[in-house]
């Protein structure tokens, strides 16, 4: 029998420290993006399920716990991704006929974990634009999540570039049609890995027969990863297609833009990476941060995502989990105590005033409960509230 105070696997208390910091990360984030024009939205934590999985969000399907309502017999899934919801709330709820920036900050769930040490209730938080099919909202995206990042205090940020197009322009150059579905899975699959004896293999079946060139292209496309000047390689090695040209068109574009905003990034491209390949639409990046290997933010264009609500918007975003960060930013940053003001219990109008006043200035105060004086708490309290000269005054400790 397992005791009453364990948790599910993956699944952990945020206790105060890391609370904390987590509520002071998810406030800088959110002003940054009120600071661009973006309206917080709060989606529910569980819908039905067609919704959730509607689109783009078929690929969730494995992610998302599924339960049954006792109020209408339907099927309800928890979410794993906020983006389907945030679509939902532009095409239906809001409806406008412009540009609409939103952001989100709450759980979602994942019915595995994503890593060995990894959690399965991550703490996601997003920006996304919707109506504008212009570069500029891409760069709005990307530029918002370094803003983000570098007021949380990160340094030596990378941004990678990729875009999914690339894989519908080479299939295209190469004259191939009708990929079946299943091959045209494992070929992105083996691209994202880099998996070149995967690659040939996959050269030699189904349609990709029709094309000779095709292990020699597809092999070429895995070498593609470095910075500005793989874009030159590119349209050097790539078959000439306009699906090609433009995508390698838009990445130099944004990247030229992006790199005289924030000069000391370093932007990258993978062109191999198809990362997502079902979700995105166009470009899509990913940001790293020293010290963690896996990307920190993932964003891009994905146009698709409110077409099953019945309206196809533009959209580009991003979103991340912000407990990842919190910790990312605790193993690099020597954590301070959050410093308070020690004031005794007691029942003095003039001592219950002046902890009022200094709790209105925005200090804390932490009264000392009787037989609790040597508790030790997250709270530094540097300062004591002392009754001096028969007034109550704050002195340093």
């Amino acid at each position: 029998m397992s005791s009453a105070w364990l948790l599910p696997e993956h699944i952990a208390d945020v206790l105060p420290a890391q609370a904390r910091r987590v509520e002071e990360l998810r406030r800088v984030w959110l002003d940054v993006a009120r600071c661009y024009g973006y309206e917080l939205v709060m989606p529910p934590m569980l819908e039905h399920l067609e919704s959730l999985l509607s689109g783009t969000g078929h690929a969730l399907g494995l992610k998302t716990f599924k339960l049954v309502d006792q109020l209408s017999g339907r099927t309800l899934g928890l979410r794993a991704d906020t983006t389907p919801q945030v679509a939902r709330i532009d095409a239906h709820l809001l409806n406008r006929d412009g540009v609409t920036r939103l952001c989100y900050c709450g759980p979602v769930l994942h019915t595995r974990p994503e890593g060995p040490h990894a959690t399965r209730e991550q703490l996601q938080l997003g920006a996304e634009i919707y109506g504008h099919a212009g570069l500029e909202a891409d760069l709005e995206a990307a530029e918002l999540a370094l803003e983000g990042l570098k007021v949380s205090g990160l340094q030596g940020l990378v941004v990678d570039f990729a875009d999914v197009r690339l894989v519908q322009g080479v299939l295209a150059g190469l004259g191939v049609t009708n990929l079946e579905p299943a091959l045209h899975d494992a070929l992105v699959e083996a691209l994202t890995n880099k998996d070149v004896a995967t690659l040939r293999e996959l050269a030699g079946q189904g349609a990709l027969r029709q094309a000779p060139d095709a292990a020699k292209v597809l092999v070429s496309l895995t070498t593609l990863f470095g910075g500005t000047e793989v874009l030159a390689r590119a349209r050097a090695v790539l078959p000439a297609h306009e699906l090609i040209h433009q995508a390698l068109a838009d990445l130099g574009w944004l990247a030229e833009h992006l790199q005289t905003s924030h000069p000391d990034v370093n932007i990258g491209f993978d062109l191999s990476d198809f990362s997502g390949y079902a979700y995105y639409s166009g470009i899509r990046f990913a940001v790293y941060g020293a010290g963690h290997a896996n990307a920190l933010v993932r964003g891009g264009r994905y146009d698709e995502v409110g077409a099953v609500f019945g309206r196809r918007r533009p959209a580009a975003g991003f979103s991340l989990d912000l407990k990842i960060l919190v910790d990312l930013l605790a193993s690099h940053q020597e954590q301070a105590a959050h410093t308070a003001v020690c004031a005794p219990w007691g029942s003095d109008p003039a001592l219950r005033q002046a902890i009022r006043e200094l709790r209105g200035q925005g200090h804390t105060v932490v009264c000392v409960l009787p037989g609790h004086e040597h508790d030790v708490q997250e709270f530094d309290c540097d300062r004591e509230l002392a009754l001096v000269d028969g007034r109550w005054s704050v002195r340093a400790l």
